[in-house]
């Protein structure tokens, strides 16, 4: 297995789960207990953002999940990454209500459980949720690539406990393999019915595992089904299904659909845009910067629709300019150029940058909230 570090992904989630990233301390830091043995723990949570999780935090410092960036194969796309974990988070809000929960990264499934579930079924690894490889002319793929877990814990004062968990599979669309040892990299197309009938399956038998833990009998497991774009695609996956097994169940009774597109602007080729007039306000907001300044190497945007209506909006501005001056001027005309041509109804992210690093940001976290820029290294 390989594991990697996504510090930007990691950016985002934080921000998708609290507006603030100021820390305030909690009632357990006031009536945690000491011991002479060991040296008590104090709790502190985020301030709570905008229809967001707050996040709960161990002697100040963040938890991170021991699980996070374990994947199956090499086929890993890091346009997934961050829309893997702020799915999962938007998932969860309709289960695990954001006022009497608090967030924490995930800490019951370990690295050696996640190998051993993300590798392949055989005698030596009977945990394996992948199939076992098969022969030349009838190659299984490697239909889970992902595991992802968060935790939602509820209470008051030194009492926290696991109120609820969700796990995000992520499921290849696509498997890359070789039939033999540095030979020729074929690639074998999952359906998204296949998709969904390992998903579920592998789902059960994760539900199962994790209620053998005391911990998690008594609580809710939400689970969602991500499909994962090609290796090579400029376009993150989506979740297409996701459910809850009820307490002291290990069973999905009812999985509900999740109808979710990205799509990344300007398109190539003949291909028609999902929404002309989100295509069309993009263009022109494209346009007037370009002419304003010429030294732009590139202009891009990542949308995202959920049931058929824009929900996200995420712009990429390559610059070719570094001066102080030329940086403030510009992001005082990208400001006024968004608010004129983009969607005032939706989240907006833009960032602002040269190849090597980034200059600036403007952004709205919500639909209703208003445009708020940060220039780094300026005012």
């Amino acid at each position: 297995m390989k594991k990697y570090v996504h510090i930007l992904a990691l950016l985002g989630a934080a921000l998708t789960l609290t507006a603030c990233g100021n820390l305030k301390n909690s009632d357990l830091a006031n009536n945690a207990k000491t011991s002479s043995n060991s040296k008590a723990k104090t709790y502190q949570t985020t301030d709570t953002g905008r229809n967001g999780y707050t996040v709960l935090l161990k002697d100040g410092h963040y938890i991170t999940s021991p699980i996070s960036g374990l994947t199956a194969t090499d086929n890993d796309n890091s346009v997934d990454t961050r829309e893997l974990e702020r799915g999962l988070v938007q998932i969860s809000k309709d289960v695990y209500s954001t006022n009497s929960n608090v967030f924490q990264e995930g800490q019951y499934i370990s690295a050696a459980m996640a190998n051993d579930w993300l590798g392949r079924k055989s005698k030596a690894n009977p945990l394996g949720l992948n199939p076992e490889e098969g022969t030349k002319k009838n190659y299984n793929p490697y239909y889970l690539e992902e595991i992802l877990e968060q935790d939602y814990l509820a209470g008051s004062g030194s009492n926290y406990h696991i109120n609820g968990m969700s796990i995000g599979l992520a499921m290849n669309s696509v498997d890359y393999y070789q039939k033999t040892k540095d030979g020729a990299e074929y690639q074998d197309t999952i359906s998204r019915s296949e998709q969904k009938a390992a998903g579920q399956k592998a789902a059960e038998q994760i539900i199962a595992r994790l209620r053998q833990r005391k911990a998690l009998k008594n609580v809710p497991i939400t689970v969602g089904l991500f499909s994962k774009s090609a290796k090579d695609s400029l376009v993150g996956g989506t979740y297409f299904l996701s459910g809850t097994a009820a307490a002291n169940s290990s069973k999905i009774t009812k999985w509900k659909s999740i109808s979710a597109q990205t799509e990344v602007l300007p398109t190539v080729g003949n291909k028609k845009a999902i929404n002309s007039s989100d295509a069309s306000s993009f263009n022109s907001f494209k346009a007037s910067i370009q002419d304003y300044f010429p030294n732009i190497s590139g202009v891009t945007a990542t949308l995202r629709y959920e049931n058929g209506k824009l929900s996200q909006e995420n712009i990429s501005i390559t610059t070719q300019f570094y001066g102080y001056e030329q940086v403030q001027s510009f992001t005082r005309l990208v400001l006024s150029t968004a608010k004129k041509y983009l969607p005032d109804n939706v989240p907006v992210e833009i960032k602002i940058g040269s190849v090597n690093d980034i200059q600036a940001l403007v952004a709205k976290e919500t639909a209703d909230s208003s445009y708020q820029v940060h220039i780094y290294g300026g005012e």
